[in-house]
């Protein structure tokens, strides 16, 4: 029988990120989550709503996670990823990086260039994939997913916490059409959340929100228990 490569995750709690995991455990083993907690919200290489939620999102999934903390200044926040992920192999002896990377060449390069210098595997399983095919394949693997930013016009407030179904698929396309949205978002038009999905013990519920923002930039800050 051939032996598993051990992964940690790039974990955002965010859909791709999730997707990303259900897919790469299949032939992997998965043994921590990595997230970096930036104090900049308009990072570029982080997600940043609800980042605090991921713990009861790990809990759920019985992993260890290991958070760092990055002021998200552009470049030298990448110093602090690769402090994170020294630590996963140190501690777990991960041998390969998991990224829910979609069309970033900015992010994925980075992140490849981490790996090179500490000979670790990096793998990109939703890396070029359609993005309708990515909201499609979340449906079908009964993920529940709600939206906790959003960051373009026409999004507005209302969108926040409206989860990821057959009726939102239909929404962005229209939307892809007439705005050029990204479907799944991977322009940062919007942020997700998953409160459910087959790696978890039990379906998170949210019992408390804040939302902040103005005009088409909104964020809601969740409590998950």
């Amino acid at each position: 029988m051939e032996k598993k490569t051990k992964l940690a995750v790039l974990f955002t709690g965010g859909k791709d990120s999730c997707l990303a995991m259900f897919l790469a455990r299949k032939s992997n083993e998965i043994c921590c989550l990595i997230t970096i907690d930036s104090e900049n919200k308009e990072s570029y290489m982080f997600h940043t709503p609800s980042i605090s939620a991921v713990k009861k999102q790990a809990s759920v999934m019985e992993l260890p996670i290991i958070i760092k903390k990055t002021k998200g200044e552009k470049e030298k926040e990448l110093k602090d990823l690769e402090k994170a992920i020294k630590i996963a192999k140190q501690k777990y002896e991960i041998e390969g990086i998991v990224t829910g990377t979609i069309a970033s060449t900015y992010q994925l390069s980075r992140i490849q260039k981490i790996c090179n210098t500490l000979s670790l595997k990096c793998l990109n399983p939703l890396w070029q994939k359609d993005q309708f095919e990515i909201l499609n394949e979340l449906i079908r693997n009964r993920f529940e997913v709600i939206i906790t930013g959003v960051f373009a016009y026409p999004l507005t407030k209302e969108w926040l916490g409206r989860k990821i179904d057959k009726s939102f698929v239909e929404e962005m396309k229209k939307l892809n059409e007439k705005y050029k949205i990204n479907p799944a978002g991977e322009g940062g038009e919007f942020e997700s959340f998953v409160l459910y999905c087959p790696m978890f013990r039990k379906r998170l519920k949210v019992v408390d929100k804040k939302i902040f923002g103005e005009k088409n930039s909104f964020r809601m800050e969740i409590k998950v228990e």
